[in-house]
């Protein structure tokens, strides 16, 4: 009976050792590879963002407006496409009536507000508009902005047709905020088929009591990605793919 026990619990520990080293399918960056950002704007990523005082701290730990910045940078000096997928807020998204939490908190502090869908009136340097350092790049050639998603991932958006119309399997992914909508994209590109990285300090989350939502989304990643890569990973990898 003892060595069935001790049999038994050599399996159990050999089953967990294997869990824990989970195997890395890995990630190659070529031609049919782009870049997906989520909401690169100011309510995330300002100081003066409705959101700065619970994200303001990840933000600056994991140096995240300066790596977007860099995946933006090395998309335009390669020439490769970054799709932006933005998240906006009109005056009839305010009528819902079935909101999660988070929802409900988003339209209380009137988060990616804007006035009107067909017009722009106050929408410059709004909470919705993009961070100003990044203005140069997603009105450049190679970026492509989708449709707005309305809650966390792109099921309400036109993102997967827009990668699959123009001929992309592959996905480098980053933006705000991790276990939000950045990994609300990566689950559902997951489950579409795309192939998708994570990259881990191109991202960040709120940080309240006793709740880390940075970290919680860094467990998924590793677990659901193909890949994560830091920034300088990345950009390497970029630079030098054929």
């Amino acid at each position: 009976m003892k060595n069935i026990v001790t049999s038994l619990a050599a399996v159990v520990l050999t089953s967990l050792g294997a869990f824990a080293q989970l195997p890395d399918p890995g990630f190659t960056v070529d031609s049919r590879t782009a870049i997906v950002i989520t909401d690169p704007q100011n309510d995330f990523l300002s100081p003066d963002g409705v959101t700065w005082g619970v994200v303001g701290k990840s933000v600056t730990a994991n140096n995240t407006v300066e790596n977007l910045e860099s995946l933006f940078k090395v998309a335009k000096e390669k020439n490769m496409t970054v799709f932006v997928s933005p998240h906006y807020y009109y005056k009839h998204d305010h009528n819902w009536k079935i909101e999660g939490a988070l929802e409900a908190l988003m339209h209380k502090i009137n988060m990616f507000d804007r006035s009107h869908t067909l017009k722009t009136d106050g929408f410059e340097n709004s909470g919705a508009d993009w961070l100003d350092r990044y203005k140069k790049y997603i009105d450049g050639e190679n970026v492509i902005v989708t449709n707005p998603h309305k809650v966390y991932g792109p099921e309400s958006n036109d993102l997967a047709l827009q990668l699959r119309k123009h001929g992309f399997d592959n996905v480098i992914l980053g933006g705000m905020s991790a276990n939000l909508c950045t990994e609300s994209h990566m689950r559902d590109l997951v489950e579409s088929g795309f192939r998708v990285a994570v990259v881990s300090d191109a991202t960040a989350g709120a940080i309240l009591p006793n709740m880390n939502a940075y970290e919680a989304a860094l467990v998924n990643f590793k677990m659901i990605a193909s890949h994560v890569f830091t920034t300088d990973e990345i950009v390497k990898e970029i630079k030098t793919a054929k």
